[in-house]
């Protein structure tokens, strides 16, 4: 018992390490059209949105850009912005002016996105179910618009993509930091290697 706990424990909160580095880096998840035009990552979803709508003051969706900026710029040998050249950085200069059909076109993405980044940040503190359901809520936008095409607009969904492998792993690391679910399984694996080593000492017998 206590040992499935302890790796239960081990488990999660790597899994909750990536995932939030997953999420603040900026690692590419998916392709998909924002009030900046494209957006990667769940954060420049929401940060776009944020600004936009001045749900929040402008300081702190660019706060959460920054770390994202800075990878970016170290995987491209280039030198780091300064704080102040996000908005050109990002396009974030004239967001109060653009449509807001966008984001209504891509609900289900926008508020993953919003899930799966408040997932990641208090995912540190305390495990639970958020970075998941943020990740499947964008799946399920996908899913939508891409293979059901319930999407009006055909060319926005054309211009959807996600990459699989991040993905893959976002959704993974996301489900592996509930730690109760993570305990069932290493119980269930321990039981079935159980019946299965007293299965084969029963042949030999």
């Amino acid at each position: 018992m206590a040992s499935s706990k302890r790796w239960a424990s081990i488990i999660s909160s790597i899994a909750s390490f990536l995932h939030f580095f997953i999420i603040i880096f900026q690692v590419p998840v998916f392709r998909v059209p924002c009030r900046t035009g494209t957006c990667t990552s769940p954060i420049e979803v929401m940060s776009s949105h944020l600004i936009a709508t001045e749900l929040y003051p402008a300081f702190g969706p660019k706060a959460l850009l920054y770390p994202g900026a800075i990878a970016r710029s170290y995987s491209k040998n280039r030198t780091f912005p300064s704080y102040s050249k996000l908005s050109k950085l990002y396009n974030l200069t004239n967001l109060r002016k653009t449509s807001k059909s966008t984001d209504l076109q891509h609900l289900e993405i926008l508020a993953g996105s919003y899930l799966a980044v408040a997932g990641a940040v208090l995912g540190l503190i305390r495990l639970g179910r958020t970075s998941l359901f943020g990740t499947l809520l964008i799946l399920w936008g996908f899913v939508r618009e891409v293979i059901l095409k319930n999407s009006a607009n055909m060319n926005s969904a054309r211009s959807i993509h996600i990459y699989p492998v991040t993905m893959c792993i976002a959704l993974l690391c996301a489900f592996l930091t509930i730690r109760k679910d993570v305990r069932k399984l290493i119980r269930c694996c321990r039981t079935r290697r159980g019946a299965k080593s007293l299965r084969f000492k029963a042949k030999i017998m």
